[in-house]
């Protein structure tokens, strides 16, 4: 990887353009440019194959050795705050780090909606956030859309149609989160001057 790459993606320049283009596209549309709501998940990613440096982690839940992106989104699906770890730490651990760093990029941030895996005192009372779990309806049997859920679904599959990420193929965490946050810009760039 060229280092040009890997000093921007250290000094955080690809979270501040992703940033920067969140605000402008929430103004956009007519809302305010610090969302009060969002929803957070987890996806595990599977390893690039054999040889490929870097720490990994089993997800014995999804059956996957890789890494996981935990996001962090609006209720309209953009992308607010990611991180990447093996796949063996649990979603509800990734949830509390982007919690406690949310409170500084976002501070109105009020309500946050997510699945089971997010249950519990832990997350609860990681920040002031107010966590509602977004549960299947009783007796439901197999894939339906459950409210609010479906948007951070539907943000990390975009996301996912990046050939890159696919599967995980960076060395480190930086580099796969880089790759990560610059797929969530170049979708609201895509947005963006569509609407021009």
């Amino acid at each position: 990887m060229h280092r040009w790459f890997l000093r921007l993606s250290q000094t955080g320049v690809f979270e501040r353009l992703a940033h920067a283009l969140t605000m402008a596209d929430r103004e956009r549309v007519g809302g305010e440019a610090c969302p009060t709501g969002c929803v957070v998940d987890a996806q595990a990613a599977r390893s690039g194959g054999v040889g490929v440096a870097g720490k990994r982690g089993y997800d014995p839940a999804r059956r996957v050795v890789g890494r996981k992106r935990h996001a962090l989104t609006d209720t309209d699906g953009r992308l607010l705050l990611a991180a990447v770890s093996p796949a063996d730490l649990h979603d509800s651990h990734g949830a509390i780090a982007l919690l406690r760093v949310s409170r500084r990029l976002f501070p109105f941030l009020a309500r946050r909606f997510a699945d089971r895996a997010y249950r519990g005192e832990r997350v609860g009372a990681a920040t002031t956030i107010t966590v509602e779990i977004v549960e299947p309806k009783e007796g439901q049997k197999g894939f339906a859309v459950q409210p609010r859920r479906w948007v951070i679904e539907r943000t990390l599959s975009w996301i996912a149609r990046c050939r890159r990420l696919s599967r995980d193929h960076e060395a480190t965490p930086s580099s796969a989160l880089a790759f990560f946050v610059l797929a969530a810009a170049m979708i609201l760039v895509r947005r963006i001057a569509r609407a021009l």
